[in-house]
């Protein structure tokens, strides 16, 4: 997702929903806005440095391919809201994702996971929205102030309390020890292979009303 919050500080603010019925959402969001991105599929690589710190330390090195790429590094905000989930984002476009990873190799920077997702993108006015299908399951998410955040929730009808605060490696690592999955790697082929889903688990990443 683009960034929308553009303050010296570099924080992104934003929720996720689980979606039961990601088309109608998406009717109500382009009555609401407009489609910025079609449809796309992106893959993304987590790298750790040579002591596995940068996870311990809440903090993530990736580089994405979908139309374009893009290495992104984000860490915990000191300025933190329960209500959202706050972050420090940088990012930087590239255009040769082979050259950078040998770049982060040759840092001593390693490829640790893989996870993949189809993206869309709406605006409604300055909030950017998605809808993310992951391999476990569909999900929306909202960029923009707390203010945007809470109201367009409101309009589409998303039950506040029912917002996820985490990110999709960290549902995925629930779903992991639920299903006792083998693999590390969040791919459609992996999961094609399970059948395994995140809906039954979903009510515990529900953040609760916070309002």
């Amino acid at each position: 997702m683009n960034c929308i919050a553009n303050n010296q500080d570099h924080l992104e603010i934003e929720v996720k929903f689980f979606l039961k019925d990601p088309a109608a959402i998406r009717d109500r969001l382009l009555s609401l806005g407009t489609l910025t991105q079609p449809r796309v599929f992106e893959t993304n690589r987590r790298y750790e440095d040579s002591g596995r710190n940068l996870k311990r330390q809440g903090k993530l090195l990736r580089l994405r391919q979908d139309h374009e790429c893009r290495l992104t590094f984000k860490s915990r905000s000191p300025r933190s809201d329960p209500r959202f989930k706050v972050y420090r984002k940088l990012e930087v476009t590239v255009n040769d994702a082979d050259t950078m990873a040998a770049i982060l190799e040759a840092l001593d920077f390693e490829a640790v996971q893989s996870y993949e997702k189809w993206r869309e993108t709406f605006a409604v006015q300055t909030a950017s929205v998605c809808i993310d299908t992951m391999p476990y399951g569909t999900f929306l998410e909202i960029e923009g102030s707390g203010e945007q955040i809470t109201a367009l929730a409101h309009k589409l009808g998303l039950p506040w309390g029912e917002r996820i605060l985490a990110n999709y490696l960290a549902i995925f690592e629930v779903l992991q020890q639920k299903e006792k999955l083998a693999f590390t790697d969040v791919t459609f082929a992996n999961f094609s292979r399970t059948g395994a889903v995140i809906e039954p688990y979903i009510a515990e990443f529900y953040a609760g009303e916070s309002l």
